[in-house]
């Protein structure tokens, strides 16, 4: 899942191109936005498959995940900056390039590292052409109507891709093998290289410098406290190696603090977050991610480890989720104009606490219309009801030169956000499962430490519900404030 950003100022200036070349290119950027943000979720209902193929231990499968995540995340900003300097039509098909070869890599892995090293090679190509795919929209539709019918696809594959990726991955596992989850990108990237090498323009460069040091600095942090996180549901939190990943993460981000306040060009502004609505937006969207992409992965986990749905009738049961999300996005930007987005916000934050404390009622005795479809549906209302206003609220009154990456921000924290929450729920999963697992007990262990993995994601859900209602408590009062002024 990804959320709509806004072009840096001045994305439009160039004429933006016209009839069927517009409709071809519109359709080469909304392709590469559904394959990218479909394969952060797109091998999650295949991870028992992969476990047995490749040998995978029950916390380091949730790194097939957070490795995709954390690249594309960590190195978003960095791709969005490659793009100024150097051209978005050169970046873009590199991106694409580079995505495909690793996709097909992954595809022919043959042990574990090798998947990981590849699914981080495809965050990597992610992360280079989702920023320019985004920015080539916007200078491709002419600000207005069409530009903003052009943003509502964007927005609706953004948001509905992730969702998306679960049914399309539970098809290809159980139809083909989980490796055409990964391989299906080739003849798709082979396609929109093809495509866009003769219908894309490039943009002229700018001047300006790569802050190579602030990504790496924070993918490489980042990477290491969910490492650590990790390791903890195994070998506890006295593990030597579990306290070195925290120390280097905690060093890491630090050095990645020094960094950007001493870089010419930072490649995240830190004024940004002294704006307290755009810092408890950012929180906001952390926490929610981190609750939904910890749902999908543990959620998968129970319907073929407990319920015993094969690969397609897991995917096949995030139908209702897919289709509400996919329902809200359209229904949403309306809505907000009649009922404004402080409603929407709050709302849906309570039924996202609503269906994650349904969930954690979930246990060996559970079946898919009691336990499941309920959750799913009040989860999906209520996540829908947020995304755009928080997207919203997040980039408003940002100063020109810092619109690209506030919005840009904003998809770093739902791939970050998603790995970090996944890494804490990974842990409370292995502790709550690891005395039943000894007793011999497969399916119970599995029962149990998701329905602890649940009760954690409950823990998001309600911080969510916090965050939202003090971030909006005094845009509340103003707006009453307003009304009683007008009406008197």
């Amino acid at each position: 899942m990804s959320s709509t950003s806004v072009a840096p100022s001045g994305a439009g200036t160039d004429t933006p191109a016209t009839g069927r070349r517009q409709s071809i290119m519109l359709a080469v950027i909304l392709v590469t936005q559904l394959m990218v943000v479909l394969d952060a979720t797109v091998v999650i209902v295949a991870l028992p498959n992969v476990r047995t193929a490749l040998g995978f231990s029950a916390a380091d499968l949730s790194w097939v995940q957070n490795a995709y995540a954390l690249a594309f995340g960590g190195l978003m900003l960095l791709g969005a900056r490659a793009g100024d300097i150097l051209g978005r039509r050169r970046v873009f098909l590199t991106g694409i390039s580079v995505f495909t070869i690793a996709s097909f890599l992954g595809g022919l892995a043959q042990t574990s590292g090798m998947l990981l090293a590849a699914r981080a090679l495809q965050g990597v190509g992610a992360a280079v052409a989702a920023p320019a795919a985004l920015t080539l929209l916007i200078m491709t539709f002419q600000e207005g109507p069409p530009r903003n019918r052009a943003l509502g696809y964007y927005s609706l594959v953004s948001s509905g891709g992730g969702s998306v990726g679960l049914v399309v991955g539970g098809m290809l596992t159980d139809w083909v093998s989980w490796r055409w989850g990964l391989f299906i990108n080739v003849p798709i990237g082979i396609a929109l290289v093809l495509v866009a090498r003769n219908y894309l323009t490039e943009t002229p460069r700018r001047s300006g410098r790569f802050d190579a040091a602030g990504a790496l600095t924070s993918t490489l942090g980042i990477t290491s406290i969910v490492y650590g996180l990790t390791r903890v549901g195994a070998h506890g939190w006295s593990d030597a190696t579990t306290l070195a990943a925290f120390a280097a993460g905690v060093l890491l981000l630090v050095g990645f603090v020094v960094v950007e306040r001493r870089a010419e060009q930072p490649i995240t502004p830190l004024r940004l977050f002294l704006d307290r609505d755009r810092s408890l937006s950012y929180l906001t969207m952390l926490l929610v991610v981190s609750a939904m992409f910890g749902m999908f992965f543990f959620l998968s986990q129970f319907l073929q480890g407990v319920l015993l749905f094969s690969p397609l009738e897991a995917g096949l049961a995030f139908l209702p989720l897919t289709a509400l999300l996919f329902g809200m996005a359209r229904v949403v930007p309306r809505l907000m104009d009649r009922v404004g987005p402080a409603r929407l916000m709050i709302t849906g934050s309570v039924l996202i606490v609503a269906g994650m404390l349904w969930l954690t009622r979930i246990g060996e005795g559970s079946d898919y219309l009691g336990s499941v479809i309920g959750p799913m549906v009040l989860f999906g209302f209520g996540a829908g009801q947020i995304f755009i206003p928080l997207v919203s609220r997040a980039v408003s009154g940002v100063q020109p030169q810092d619109a690209g990456a506030a919005s840009g921000l904003l998809n770093v924290i739902q791939q970050v956000g998603g790995a970090l929450g996944l890494a804490i729920l990974v842990t409370v999963y292995g502790t709550s499962s690891r005395s039943a697992a000894a007793a011999g007990d497969t399916v119970h262990a599995l029962a149990e430490g998701i329905g602890s993995a649940f009760e954690a994601s409950l823990v998001f859900a309600v911080l969510t519900l916090i965050v939202v209602v003090v971030s909006l408590r005094p845009w509340v009062r103003t707006a009453a404030a307003s009304a009683s002024s007008s009406a008197g």
